[in-house]
């Protein structure tokens, strides 16, 4: 029973840390270093944590971190689980659950995305707009879990408005090059063709990525409000002219890193 399993996975989180985050985090590939600007008060690996799974994805640390940025008290899941490592959904959004259950009231999601919008190059930024769910299922499937909320969640401002437009003032003020736009969620593990893309720049995406509708989805089913950010670590396949690598994901990421924690370290504060 996943409320059974949460329980046990917030009780044990609470043996730790005391601490109250209204703001939780998810560090996407990559992008893991945004920590080394909190303060930090508990830092729990994935293991050691009820019901969690420490990922295996290269770029991905597997660690909840309780911590403040300026007086902003902030939880971080420093990597995540993907449904193409062969998880369940359920897996996948449990600790999105779990944050909320500790009481967060925004998500801020991260991830790295292969871009194909006009003009895209790699290491641009694109706050997330909207997405299109392609991965064949979702989270909320099955029994609906009342406690956590309701059968038919509306998903019309599926990414909080006010939050977006607090995210182009600040990346405009850092002068960081960015987009926004449609993120289409896949299953992955393979790279899309480019015939793929061409179907996805049909549909009015701009970026495509393995990862974040899960949670977005299971974060509005739980009335959270939620911002997300891509980091476009690789132009797609078809758009760009060489073969598609992790390395080159993780390497873009690694370049834009400082841009991408200050933004973070500005943002969080103001929400």
């Amino acid at each position: 029973m996943v409320l059974n399993k949460l329980q046990e996975t917030v009780t044990y989180i609470r043996t730790k840390t005391s601490a109250k985050p209204k703001v939780g985090v998810v560090l996407g590939s990559g992008l893991g270093a945004f920590v080394k600007d909190v303060q930090i008060e508990c830092t729990l690996p994935y293991k050691d944590i009820p019901h969690f799974s420490p990922p295996t994805v290269e770029g991905h640390s597997g660690n909840l971190i309780f911590g403040k940025i300026d007086n902003q008290s902030i939880a971080i899941l420093q990597g995540r689980n993907h449904y193409y490592e062969g998880h369940s959904m359920e897996s996948v959004v449990f600790p999105t659950r779990t944050l909320a259950m500790l009481g967060i009231e925004t998500l801020i999601l991260t991830n790295s995305a292969g871009g194909f919008g006009e003009n895209m190059q790699a290491g641009d930024f694109m706050i997330i707009e909207d997405h299109i769910n392609l991965m064949g299922t979702n989270p909320l499937m099955g029994p609906n879990i009342k406690e956590l909320g309701p059968r038919f969640p509306d998903m019309t401002e599926a990414y909080d408005k006010r939050l977006i437009s607090m995210m182009e003032n600040l990346l405009l003020k850092q002068g960081t090059r960015f987009h926004k736009g449609v993120y289409c969620g896949v299953s992955g593990p393979t790279y899309e063709t480019p015939s793929e893309v061409r179907y996805l720049k049909l549909i009015g995406g701009k970026a495509v990525g393995m990862s974040t509708v899960p949670e977005t989805i299971a974060a509005n089913h739980l009335g959270l409000r939620v911002a997300a950010l891509s980091c476009i670590t690789n132009l797609a396949a078809g758009v760009s002219t060489q073969k598609l690598s992790h390395s080159e994901v993780t390497e873009t990421a690694n370049r834009v890193e400082s841009q991408f924690c200050s933004f973070l370290r500005e943002f969080i504060p103001q929400i």
